[in-house]
C-alpha cells in the first residue's frame, strides 16, 4: 500500500488486462476517486458500492448506466430499458417483465440447455486447439436467448456481432457510431418480429412480453424493443464472459479444477466464487440526484458515479483473503449481479447455464491450457471477458 494518489481509467489497456491491483490501491488510498477519463466518481469499497445500489433515490439509473462525456444523454441514444429507469416506472416495468421471465420458465430450460451444451462440446472437443469463445461460451447463451425469444437459431451469429459491437463502444471517447448502428439493426430486427408475434402468438418469451399485463398496463412498443436489446446484451454477454473467465481461472487453479471434476456437487458454489473472483460486469454507473458526502469527499447532484462491482468483490473488509480463489468460500454477499431493485433479472438463467456448462466440460475434459499470448480481451471498461480465447 502507498500514500500516492492512484490513477484509474476503466479503458486503460493495462487495467482491462488486470484491474485488481488498481482496485486495491483505490480501496486503500482513494475510496472516492474522480476519473477524468470516465468523467465520473469511482466507488471501490464493498460497503460503499452496496449502499449505493440500495439507494436508487440518490443513485439514479435514469440517465444511463455507463460513464459518458459531458452533455451526452444516453436516454436520447437508446430506447427505454428496464435497467435505465427509476421507480415508479421501474417497479411497473419489472413487474410486467417478470410475468414473462418466471422461475418456472427458467427451470424448464434445463433439458434444452443440457442438450445444447453437449452438442457444442461434441463439436469443440474434436479439435486439439479450439476457441472457447466462438466454439462454446459465445454460442451457448446466444442460442438460449434466441430460443427463449423464439427467433431462428441461424440468426445467433448476427446477435453475437451486434452485442459485441455494442459493449465495445466507448462513449467517453466518442465511439458511438458502431454501437448505435448495432442498436438500430437490433431494433429493426425485433420490430418486425414483434409484429409477427402479435399476429401469430407462440409459446415463447417474445409472445409473453407482448401480452404481459399488470393492472391493465402493457409494455409500450419502445419498451418492448428496449427490453429485447437489454436481454440480448445483458443475458448473452454476461454468461459468455462468466464462462470464458471461468475457463481461465480454472486453468490457473488446476487443483480446484480437479476437485470440481471429482465432486460436481461443488460446482454451484464454485460458480458464485467465480462470479466474485473475476466478475463479468466490473461496474455500472449511476447519476446523483442530490449532493452526497463520502470519505470527506463531496459529490454533487448530476455527477456520474461508477460503482465497481469487481473491486467490491475483492474487498478484504467483506471477503477474507479476497485475492485467493477458493471454491469452498460460498460468497453469498458477492455483488456481481448487482443488488437491490436492479438485481439482474437474468441471474438465475446465467447461474443455470454456467452450472450445466461446467459440469459437462469437466466431465469430458479434466484439464486444459489457455494460450494467453493469443487471447484477445474485450475492449470494454464495464464488461470483463474475451473476444477470443484459444484452449487446448
Amino acid at each position: 500500500m502507498t500514500n500516492q494518489q492512484p490513477t484509474y481509467s476503466p479503458f486503460d489497456p493495462e487495467v482491462i488486462a488486470d484491474p485488481y491491483p488498481v482496485y486495491r490501491d483505490l480501496r486503500h488510498n482513494a475510496p472516492v476517486y474522480w476519473s477524468p477519463d470516465a468523467n465520473s466518481w469511482v466507488l471501490s469499497r464493498y460497503e460503499d458500492v452496496s449502499a449505493a445500489l440500495a439507494d436508487p433515490a440518490t443513485y439514479s439509473s435514469a440517465s444511463g448506466i455507463f460513464p459518458t462525456p459531458p452533455g451526452v444523454d444516453m436516454t436520447e441514444l437508446f430506447l427505454p430499458m428496464l435497467i435505465m429507469t427509476d421507480p415508479p416506472r421501474h417497479t411497473q416495468l419489472r413487474h410486467l417483465v417478470s410475468k414473462a421471465f418466471t422461475p418456472r420458465r427458467i427451470v424448464g430450460l434445463e433439458p434444452q440447455i443440457q442438450t445444447l451444451v453437449d452438442d457444442l462440446l461434441d463439436q469443440a472437443l474434436n479439435a486439439d486447439t479450439w476457441d472457447f469463445v466462438s466454439g462454446f461460451a459465445g454460442p451457448l447463451p446466444a442460442i438460449v436467448i434466441a430460443d427463449m425469444l423464439g427467433v431462428p437459431r441461424e440468426d445467433r451469429d448476427r446477435f453475437r456481432t451486434w452485442s459485441t459491437t455494442l459493449i465495445q463502444s466507448n462513449p467517453t471517447r466518442g465511439e458511438f457510431g458502431a454501437g448505435l448502428d448495432a442498436a438500430a439493426a437490433l431494433y429493426d430486427y425485433f420490430k418486425t418480429f414483434l409484429e409477427e408475434r402479435r399476429a401469430h402468438p407462440q409459446d415463447d418469451l417474445m409472445t409473453a412480453l407482448v401480452h404481459a399485463e399488470v393492472d391493465g398496463q402493457h409494455l409500450s412498443e419502445d419498451e418492448l424493443l428496449g427490453f429485447c436489446l437489454l436481454l440480448l446484451v445483458a443475458g448473452h454477454e454476461t454468461t459468455t464472459n462468466l464462462l470464458s473467465n471461468s475457463a481461465v481461472v480454472l486453468a490457473q487453479h488446476p487443483e480446484s479444477r480437479r476437485q470440481l471434476a471429482d465432486n460436481p456437487e461443488l460446482i454451484p458454489a464454485a460458480v458464485e466464487e467465480l462470479l466474485r473472483y473475476d466478475s463479468p460486469v466490473q461496474g455500472l454507473a449511476r447519476t446523483l440526484t442530490r449532493q452526497a458526502d463520502l470519505h470527506e469527499q463531496r459529490m454533487n447532484a448530476g455527477d456520474t458515479v461508477l460503482l465497481l462491482f469487481g473491486s467490491a468483490n475483492r474487498d478484504d473488509r467483506a471477503f477474507p483473503d479476497p485475492d485467493y480463489f477458493n471454491i469452498h468460500r460460498a460468497p453469498e454477499r458477492q455483488v456481481a449481479f448487482g443488488r437491490g431493485i436492479h438485481f439482474c433479472l437474468g441471474a438465475a438463467l446465467a447461474r443455470l447455464e454456467a452450472r450445466i456448462a461446467l459440469e459437462a466440460l469437466l466431465a469430458r475434459r479434466r484439464d486444459w491450457d489457455v494460450d494467453h499470448d493469443s487471447a484477445v480481451r474485450l475492449r470494454s471498461g464495464p464488461i470483463r471477458g474475451y473476444a477470443s480465447l484459444l484452449v487446448q
